[in-house]
């Protein structure tokens, strides 16, 4: 018999659409809440009526349209130059500011974005062997993922504990001849707070050195924040110093995946951010961004969400998100037990435990459990394990409906007690070498797990608890083999 349809993603004969559709809908229905507010990450949901619909129909209209080539796809162009031009304005630059000559790209994500910052400036200094870049441990972990691609080093700044951002004199005494970019977040994604970016700005230009504002995760709400009455401290290119900036459109610009805005104060500071290569017999190649091909699709449909939601939409978004954010930190202070790790200032709520009685993996499981699904954050260099939220306009809705959830949940994490795993496992995790990882002990400790080829268990708080035994490169490894028994191919 022909085979027509089954698990593969070949089968022999081609299987009908309507049939595709229903496959496609029977698996995303095991996936995390894309809307509805329960969901505090990955996804950014502003819970406007027809928007969804809007952003498919313009990204369908030039799905098929190639930004490699901008002369044979104007339209291309035009949206990415307005795209561009917003993210500038919103930004501190555009006409009659102290930026007037903003320009910018449009990338994948803000990792794209970030790597094209740091590659600009590592390629503004070709006289240097050995180029560095300055970031807060806060920073985002794809500047480490840049400097790995990029082969630069990375000097990383320590954070205070208590205020979650890197000092001064620090991030000033981190500067070498060999640094070619210091960072600061406007604000950081585990906390949510803003570095002093006026002041790292300063210690920056006065070294010579490039200064880059990640802005990917939040900064998109800061300017609407601002104007609501928020204390948001300068960040943007109304900073002197302030060289380049990234903004996510794809999260509280709320445009589909995936769609980034790297903004530089000049075309010179843009110029080592491009790609140009003449010599082989097929066309010239030059590139603004990592990618050569690169649909239409992402691009149009964050056009048109920003033409639709408009300032006035963006500014209304901001203040149901600012009185969510609130609500939310008043249903965490309400638990004993439970503290917020930074008071929020953006749109993060990011709380830890005092209480010893309550794992925090657990209440995370629980959570989970109780259809909120929330991103556990392991202890790093003093600080301890918290629980991010990434608030949408989305939650807002929600928020009467989580504070109970969440004193249920303590109640059961506690109820629960602690995970505790083997002593000889945690002896064992304190003690390994990436190098001394075998498949075999790796197969041993993912069974015990629940780890299997495919699938990850129901609950995380042994898994997280394992790594939060582990030190950092070890930590790294056992991740990069977790995750490469649940990526495999189906045939």
């Amino acid at each position: 018999m022909t085979e027509t349809a089954g698990t593969g993603a070949l089968p022999v004969e081609g299987v009908p659409a309507a049939r595709v559709l229903d496959e496609i809908r029977a698996l995303r229905a095991g996936d995390r809440p894309t809307h509805g507010g329960r969901l505090f990450a990955y996804v950014y949901d502003p819970g406007v009526a027809g928007l969804d619909e809007l952003a498919q129909a313009a990204y369908a209209e030039s799905a098929h349209v190639n930004g490699l080539d901008p002369t044979a796809f104007p339209s291309l162009l035009a949206m990415e130059n307005a795209l561009v031009g917003a993210a500038a304005r919103l930004l501190g630059g555009g006409p009659g500011t102290s930026a007037p000559d903003v320009v910018g790209s449009v990338t994948s994500g803000g990792t794209e974005s970030l790597i094209l910052a740091v590659k600009a400036a590592r390629d503004a200094r070709p006289d240097l062997a050995e180029p560095r870049i300055v970031v807060p441990v806060s920073g985002h972990a794809a500047f480490a993922k840049a400097a790995h691609y990029l082969r630069v080093a990375l000097d990383p700044v320590p954070v205070d504990p208590v205020t979650l951002r890197p000092a001064v004199a620090d991030v000033a005494a981190a500067i070498r001849p060999e640094t070619v970019l210091v960072v600061a977040s406007a604000p950081s994604y585990a906390h949510g707070v803003i570095d002093p970016v006026a002041e790292i700005a300063a210690v920056a230009a006065a070294a010579g050195v490039r200064c880059h504002v990640d802005a990917c995760f939040g900064g998109w709400a800061l300017p609407w924040l601002r104007r609501l009455g928020a204390p948001v401290p300068p960040f943007d290119f109304a900073v002197p110093g302030v060289t380049s900036i990234s903004v996510d459109l794809h999260k509280y610009a709320y445009a589909p995946k995936g769609v980034s805005v790297l903004l530089h104060r000049d075309p010179g500071l843009r110029a080592t951010q491009f790609f140009a290569y003449a010599d082989w017999p097929g066309y010239t190649m030059v590139n603004p961004v990592i990618a050569s091909t690169r649909s239409g699709g992402p691009i149009a449909a964050a056009y048109a969400t920003l033409r639709h939601l408009g300032e006035d939409g963006y500014l209304r978004l901001a203040a149901v998100t600012r009185d969510a954010v609130a609500g939310l930190a008043d249903a965490v202070r309400a638990v004993d037990g439970l503290r917020l790790l930074a008071e929020p200032e953006s749109t993060v709520v990011c709380f830890t435990a005092d209480d010893p009685a309550l794992d925090l993996f657990v209440l995370v499981d629980e959570l989970t459990a109780r259809g909120w699904h929330t991103q556990p954050q392991l202890a790093y260099a003093g600080l301890p394990a918290s629980v991010h939220l990434t608030v949408t306009a989305a939650v807002a809705p929600r928020v009467a409906e989580f504070g109970p959830a969440l004193a249920e949940a303590a109640a059961a994490a506690r109820a629960a007690g602690p995970v505790v795993l083997p002593p000889e496992l945690l002896a064992l995790a304190g003690s390994l070498t990436p190098e001394a990882l075998t498949p075999d002990l790796i197969a041993g400790l993912a069974a015990g797990l629940g780890l299997g080829a495919g699938a990850a268990p129901d609950r995380m708080a042994a898994v997280n608890t394992l790594l939060q035994a582990a030190p950092v490169r070890l930590r790294e490894r056992l991740l990069v083999e977790f995750v490469g028994l649940l990526q495999r191919p189906t045939w």
